[in-house]
């Protein structure tokens, strides 16, 4: 079972439970968590648990290790550990009973084979189409000036996209904008922080839908 408590300390202030990506980390935790979270109660941890669960048929290929997801789970819930090595992890130590100075010379070569395997493989920039809603206070707010407010926003790894006003009642509309984010560079979190901080304008920003290119 997850530790939602500390998992939530832990979202408050990250988008993932390690780096900037969805990882081998994220899908631990991910698993040791039965049903969804209460957006109430854990907020932080039910917006990253959406986001996570979006990815379920990329979860075997996404990257990283699970070490750091495991700090969040009870004794009990913790994998048991591989049988046999995978193909990304590499043991760089010896066995036991090995003198001091062969176990040196086999985590040496274990290191740089590693090393050159890793540097052999492409880079791939991962990427996401993010459609966010953006909600103004009322019907008089001006909601051309609330658009051109926040595509003012401009950060590598960001491209808007287009747009179009959602009529939500009582004469109000909310404006729906398409982007596109390279997820190494580009927070949601910080992104929608920044759209609030708009405050004649923006009420409040919702990430309508999400994938991956």
């Amino acid at each position: 079972m997850a530790n939602l408590t500390k998992l939530e300390q832990h979202l408050a202030s990250r988008s993932y439970v390690e780096g900037y990506t969805p990882s081998q980390a994220d899908v631990v935790v991910f698993k040791a968590i039965s049903s969804a979270p209460s957006a109430t109660a854990n907020p932080h941890v039910a917006r990253w648990y959406t986001h996570i669960k979006s990815y379920a048929a990329e979860h075997a290929s996404l990257a990283g290790s699970s070490k750091a997801g495991e700090a969040f789970l009870g004794a009990s819930s913790a994998p048991p550990a591989a049988a046999d090595d995978d193909d990304d992890e590499v043991d760089l130590f010896g066995s036991d009973d090995e003198d001091d100075a062969e176990a040196e010379r086999i985590k040496a070569e274990r290191v740089a084979e590693y090393t050159k395997k890793k540097a052999g493989k492409p880079k791939t920039i991962a990427k996401s189409v993010v459609t966010l809603d953006v909600k103004p206070w009322d019907d008089e707010t001006d909601m051309v000036a609330l658009e051109a407010a926040v595509r003012s926003i401009q950060k590598e790894g960001l491209v808007w996209g287009g747009s179009k006003l959602v009529p939500i009642g009582y004469g109000i509309k909310k404006l729906q904008v398409n982007i596109v984010i390279e997820d190494e560079l580009v927070s949601l979190d910080e992104l929608q922080e920044q759209i609030a901080e708009f405050e004649d304008y923006v009420q409040s920003t919702d990430v309508a839908a999400m994938q991956k290119l």
